[in-house]
C-alpha cells in the first residue's frame, strides 16, 4: 500500500533527480565561462556561444521545473527560501535573465552595446549562477535563519507562516565558509563539464587543446575543493530528528546517514568515480572525447546522493539556524497526501518527456559543430 511517508520519500527522489540533472545541465554556465579562457579569437569563441546556445533553453527549463516541484511537493520549503531568501534567488534569476538577452540580441542587426557586451554577459552568467546555486545548497547542511510558525496563517492582519530572522534575507549564507567552498565546488565542477561538453560538441583541434589546458587547470581545483567539503560533510554535526517529530543536533549525522544508507553511499561513490573517470581519460588520451557522457551521469548520481543524505534517515534538509524547531522536514514541510498522490500519477510521464528530449538532443548533436557550418547556419 502506498502511504503518505512513501509519497513525501518518492517525491524527495524526484526532487533529488532534478537537482542532480540540474547541476549536469549547468555545463552551459561552465562552457560560458570558457568564452575568452579558451576561446582566443572570434572564430572560436563564436563557435563556445553556438555551442552552449543550442542547449541554454534545457538547463533554464530544469531550473524553472526544480523550483516547480518544490513549490508542488514541499510548499513551505518554496514560501520559506524562496520568500525569505529572496535576495539569493533574485541573483540568480538576473544571471539567467543576462543569459537569455545575451543569446537573443548579440547578433541582431542594431546592437549597440556590441557583441562582447553580451559575451561578457554570458560570462558573469557561467561564473555567478552555478556559485550561488552552490552556495544556496550549501545551506542545506548548515541552515539558514528563519522562523516557521504555523499558526499566523490564522493571523488575519499578516498571515504569514515563515519570516526570516535577520534583514540580509540569504545574504548572509556567504558568511559560512563551507557554503562557499560548496560554491565554489560546483563553479569548478561546472566549469569542467563545460569543457568536456565542448569538446565533445566541436570539431575543432586547436580549439580542443585549448579547452583541455583550461581542464588541466580546473579539474584540480575541483578535486580540492571536492575533497575539503566531503571532508567537512562527514565530519560536521547534522540535523537529526526524533521519533516526535522534534530536530537536535547530532554528531556525524550526514556520515551515519551514508553509512545507514549503503545504497545513498554507493551511489555517490559512483557518481564520483564516473566523474573522475570521464575528466581523466579526456586529458590522458588526446583522441577521447566522450568524457561528457561519463562525468555528466556521475554527476547526476553524486548530487542525488547529496540530496538524499539531507532529506532522508530522519534529517532536516532545510535546517534553521534561528530555531530549531522551524526546521524542514519531509514529514512537516510536504504537501497533502491527495495533492502527493495526485502529483504522483502525472510524474510517469517524466521517462516519456526525458525520451523526448534526448531524442531531439541527438538530432541537434548528430553532427559536431564545426566553423564552416556557422558560416552557412544561424549564429547566436
Amino acid at each position: 500500500m502506498i502511504t503518505y511517508a512513501f509519497l513525501q520519500n518518492y517525491w524527495w527522489f524526484l526532487i533529488a533527480l532534478l537537482g542532480g540533472l540540474l547541476v549536469f545541465l549547468l555545463f552551459v554556465q561552465g562552457g560560458n565561462a570558457l568564452i575568452f579562457l579558451a576561446g582566443r579569437d572570434e572564430a572560436e569563441r563564436q563557435l563556445i556561444v553556438n555551442s552552449t546556445g543550442r542547449k541554454w533553453e534545457l538547463t533554464f527549463t530544469t531550473l524553472v521545473t526544480f523550483g516547480g516541484a518544490f513549490f508542488a511537493s514541499f510548499p513551505l520549503f518554496y514560501s520559506t527560501s524562496f520568500g525569505g531568501a529572496y535576495w539569493v534567488w533574485v541573483l540568480i534569476l538576473i544571471t539567467f535573465v543576462l543569459q537569455a538577452v545575451s543569446y537573443e540580441f548579440q547578433s541582431k542587426a542594431g546592437n549597440i552595446l556590441g557583441k562582447r557586451t553580451f559575451r561578457i554577459f554570458l560570462t558573469l552568467n557561467g561564473c555567478l549562477a552555478p556559485l550561488l546555486i552552490g552556495t544556496a545548497v550549501g545551506t542545506f547542511f548548515t541552515g539558514s535563519a528563519f522562523i516557521v510558525d504555523k499558526g499566523a496563517v490564522g493571523d488575519i492582519a499578516a498571515p504569514v507562516i515563515s519570516r526570516w530572522a535577520n534583514n540580509w534575507h540569504g545574504l548572509e549564507a556567504v558568511a559560512n565558509p563551507f557554503n562557499v567552498e560548496f560554491g565554489v565546488m560546483v563553479l569548478l565542477l561546472t566549469i569542467s563539464l563545460g569543457a568536456l561538453y565542448l569538446i565533445n560538441n566541436i570539431d575543432d583541434d586547436k580549439l580542443a587543446a585549448q579547452l583541455r589546458r583550461s581542464l588541466l587547470i580546473s579539474f584540480p581545483l575541483f578535486l580540492v575543493a571536492f575533497v575539503a567539503v566531503v571532508a567537512q560533510i562527514v565530519t560536521m554535526d547534522g540535523f537529526a530528528v526524533d521519533a516526535a517529530g522534534e530536530v537536535f543536533m547530532q554528531e556525524g549525522k550526514y556520515l551515519n546517514n551514508l553509512v545507514e544508507m549503503p545504497a545513498v553511499l554507493t551511489l555517490f561513490l559512483a557518481g564520483a568515480v564516473l566523474v573522475v573517470v570521464g575528466i581523466a581519460a579526456t586529458l590522458l588520451r588526446k583522441g577521447f572525447r566522450r568524457g561528457i557522457w561519463l562525468a555528466g551521469p556521475g554527476t547526476v548520481f553524486a548530487v542525488m546522493a547529496l540530496f538524499m543524505v539531507v532529506g532522508y534517515n530522519n534529517t532536516a534538509y532545510y535546517p534553521s539556524t534561528a530555531d530549531l524547531a522551524s526546521s524542514l522536514t519531509l514529514a512537516n514541510s510536504s504537501s497533502s497526501e491527495f495533492t502527493l498522490r495526485t502529483m504522483a500519477v502525472v510524474s510517469l510521464m517524466i521517462p516519456f518527456v526525458v525520451a523526448y528530449i534526448a531524442y531531439f538532443w541527438r538530432q541537434m548533436d548528430r553532427k559536431s559543430l564545426t566553423s564552416e557550418e556557422l558560416e552557412k547556419g544561424e549564429k547566436y
